[in-house]
């Protein structure tokens, strides 16, 4: 009977801080403890000091053949391992070691069981949109990337604005002098795009959200498109304020004046591992802590609509015998 082939991890952290490394050291021990072969990065490796462990210098090779990736950090993390994933299709599992951590499935404190979720293979995929961004100067592409958080065109100097122009499906929309432009998905509308003043948009809901920020203008409110729009974001070359593109804060391009930043649906989405069925309103209170508790609104009357029907009753029956006794 031929071997069968292990089953690999690929374990993505922040080897820069030593929490993250503690919690690498634990995750690995959870995994090959299951008997999981675990694939390190070899710019981590030696940090993580890890044995037994695969070890793979290049990165574009870094998830072939591995089930899933687990990564340890923040989202800037997992957008790394995102980098990593995206061209093979292999789901990412975020383990949140950082502040917020929209992209995160677990905090730290879940290691245990996420792992035993991993071993199990008892995680769902979701896919994730993402954003094609190509850059043309003179009708010429001199830049192309991606992104799943956003993109975003930014004056290159503090004391200058940008003037854009920008179109939707090839027609003009506005012309704003601004501090710059950030086109983002639903996945990163709590991300910049949030902080900027944007919506937050269902990750299940598919669109595309454009905010301008800080444009002096009388219409500048951010705009939701749908995905098979494509927006166009020209800066002007009268102009001579320089632009740089960010694309989810990780790769970076300077822009020059009468360049032509077009964005639409990426062809290849992002696979997230989700190891709870909590739907996404439950995560937003979470991660923003918002003030719910002692909520007497429709869906508390629902979770406990028994007693809040017994209740009515018992009153409505209690108020008529006092009536009856008046009477």
């Amino acid at each position: 009977m031929a071997e069968q082939e292990p089953r690999r991890v690929l374990l993505v952290t922040h080897t820069g801080r030593e929490e993250a490394v503690e919690v690498a050291r634990a995750a690995h021990r959870l995994l090959t403890g299951a008997g999981m072969l675990v694939r390190l990065l070899g710019g981590e490796a030696e940090a993580l000091e890890l044995d037994p462990a695969e070890i793979v210098d290049d990165p574009e090779k870094a998830a072939n053949d591995v089930e899933l990736i687990m990564v340890l950090g923040g989202d800037g993390s997992i957008l790394r391992g995102a980098e990593l994933a995206r061209p093979h299709g292999t789901p990412v599992l975020g383990v949140n070691l950082g502040h917020v951590g929209f992209l995160a499935e677990a905090e730290v404190d879940d290691l245990e069981r996420i792992v035993q979720v991993v071993v199990d293979r008892s995680y769902a995929v979701e896919e994730r949109m993402t954003l094609a961004v190509d850059v043309l100067l003179d009708g010429h592409l001199i830049f192309d990337t991606w992104a799943l958080n956003e993109a975003s065109v930014e004056k290159a100097a503090r004391e200058k604005m940008l003037e854009v122009l920008v179109e939707v499906d090839d027609r003009p929309l506005s012309r704003w002098g601004c501090d710059g432009v950030v086109v983002a998905t639903p996945t990163g509308s709590t991300a910049y795009a949030f902080s900027a003043g944007g919506p937050i948009v269902w990750p299940e809901v598919e669109a595309i959200l454009m905010v301008p920020l800080s444009a002096h203008a009388l219409f500048s409110r951010p705009i939701v498109v749908a995905p098979t729009s494509r927006l166009s974001i020209e800066l002007v070359p009268s102009w001579h304020g320089r632009g740089v593109l960010w694309c989810d804060g990780r790769r970076m391009v300077e822009v020059p004046p009468g360049a032509e930043i077009q964005v639409r649906r990426g062809s290849t989405p992002v696979r997230l591992a989700r190891a709870h069925e909590a739907p996404f309103t439950d995560r937003l209170v979470a991660k923003f802590d918002l003030p719910v508790l002692g909520w007497r609104g429709a869906a508390e009357r629902k979770r406990n609509g028994n007693n809040t029907h017994n209740h009515s009753e018992n009153t409505s029956s209690s108020a008529d015998g006092n009536r009856q006794q008046e009477n």
